[in-house]
């Protein structure tokens, strides 16, 4: 009889250094009374003191005080990677769910044709769309323009993005993902793994690449040694994210390469979780990543 023995308590997340000074504070709480301060995001001046009007950390940079918060919907900035999901097909467009407060847009003039065409899109173009994209096929895409309502304007004008094939999606709040210079990565373990902005993670096994666009995608069977892999990735990034660790190629590796002392399913306690992440925290202080 196999029998399954857990800590009396499960371990908490990683201690913040000593030298770390972090100021908690919910809506309506004064961050200070001195005038001498401007106000940032998160604040508003009320009766001569700064007032928090979100849940989160108090950041201040000179004079300018503003509030993090804790949970955010995504904000996206110009070139930013994301991965969203198609919710809608409109007229020369698409709606994209990328997990901000409103839904993204992806014009039939953003994208590049199969093949790669660039070519001026006509009526029949637009009466095919939903050959290229429909509703609930997952993209990678990077954002051209913010609209002054906030709504990110996308495009795929290039072949590394596009439609997305059989994979796994991996939700973690948009703050935890680090941005670096490219957040698609071949990782040695055989799956590629796209770091989106706004919080959404693509692992899918590694595929010979095709040309066509981003409108054709492999459905051939994965292999049960590529599911377990990805399960194992998947396992391992909500790990990190569990301990608010942040997350790039180095950090996910690490995870993983601690992990392969366990079975995929037994990354899922929280203690096992813990010690994954509390490990992979260690070895990236000691090589001097920050």
């Amino acid at each position: 009889m196999e029998v399954d023995i857990r800590l009396p308590a499960p371990r908490g997340r990683l201690a913040a250094k000593e030298d770390d000074e972090i100021t908690l504070v919910t809506p309506g709480d004064v961050i200070t009374s001195d005038t001498g301060f401007m106000r940032g995001h998160g604040t508003v001046m009320e009766d001569d003191s700064l007032k928090s009007t979100v849940a989160g950390v108090v950041e201040r940079v000179n004079k300018l005080i503003s509030v993090r918060p804790l949970k955010a919907r995504y904000t996206g900035e110009i070139g930013d990677v994301i991965v969203g999901r198609v919710i809608e097909v409109g007229s020369r467009r698409w709606k994209v769910d990328v997990h901000a407060k409103l839904d993204a847009v992806l014009m039939l003039s953003s994208v590049n044709l199969p093949g790669g065409e660039l070519r001026r899109r006509s009526e029949e173009d637009e009466r095919m769309m939903r050959k290229y994209l429909q509703e609930g096929d997952v993209i990678s895409a990077e954002v051209q323009n913010v609209m002054s309502d906030g709504t990110l304007s996308l495009h795929t004008r290039s072949l590394k993005y596009g439609k997305l094939g059989q994979g796994v999606l991996v939700p973690v709040p948009p703050s935890l993902v680090k941005r670096r210079k490219t957040h698609f990565h071949t990782l040695p373990c055989g799956v590629k793994i796209i770091l989106g902005n706004n919080g959404y993670i693509w692992l899918t096994p590694t595929v010979t690449e095709s040309n066509t666009g981003g409108y054709e995608v492999d459905l051939s069977p994965v292999s049960r040694g590529d599911r377990e892999e990805m399960a194992r990735l998947r396992n391992c990034v909500l790990a990190l994210a569990e301990q608010k660790m942040l997350l790039y190629d180095t950090s996910i590796m690490y995870a993983y390469e601690e992990s392969l002392k366990f079975e995929s399913k037994v990354l899922l306690k929280s203690e096992v979780a813990s010690e994954i992440a509390e490990l992979a925290q260690q070895r990236l202080e000691h090589e001097g990543y920050k």
